[in-house]
């Protein structure tokens, strides 16, 4: 196992890859070009979708009806204090798995959260972020992938 390999298997960000490149004076061929968010999410989905996957925009967020109602939107958002706790993440989807044993052949599908961020972030642990730590949390906890993003080749 390579140390790209062994960062993906912990996913660490790519951050934490350049710094140990820095510290230990390896080679830096393989550090992430700097991209946007929406960039990120393009090439995640279209990586994904290659591989017959699907991942689809899950926006979240609220705003005020006409008849002066809320309307909220978006997985896990069904109330403000919900929101402040558990933030779905950017991509949704099903991610296609071939299953053994009593299943032989068939394919199943996973469900599948990417909360992406632009290439050059790290956790800081704000509280957005660990509202968006404990929807992964949830998702994977459940048999789900689930996970932080920061380039489509960390998939």
């Amino acid at each position: 196992m390579n140390l790209i390999e062994w960062s993906k298997r912990w996913n660490l960000p790519p951050l934490a890859l350049i710094e140990l490149n820095e510290m230990f004076g390896t080679d830096r061929n393989n550090a992430p070009v700097e991209m946007s968010e929406s960039a990120v999410q393009q090439r995640i989905r279209l990586k994904e979708s290659q591989k017959g996957n699907r991942l689809f925009r899950n926006n979240v967020g609220a705003f005020k009806a006409e008849n002066g109602g809320m309307v909220r939107y978006g997985l896990a958002n069904e109330s403000k204090s919900m929101n402040k706790v558990l933030k779905s993440s950017d991509l949704i989807g099903i991610t296609r798995v071939l299953i053994t044993q009593e299943h032989v052949g068939e394919i199943m599908g996973v469900f599948t959260a990417y909360e992406v961020k632009e290439a050059t972030w790290s956790y800081k642990g704000t509280n957005h972020e660990v509202a968006q730590w404990n929807f992964l949390s949830l998702i994977s906890s459940l048999g789900g992938i689930a996970r932080f993003i920061t380039d489509a080749g960390d998939l």
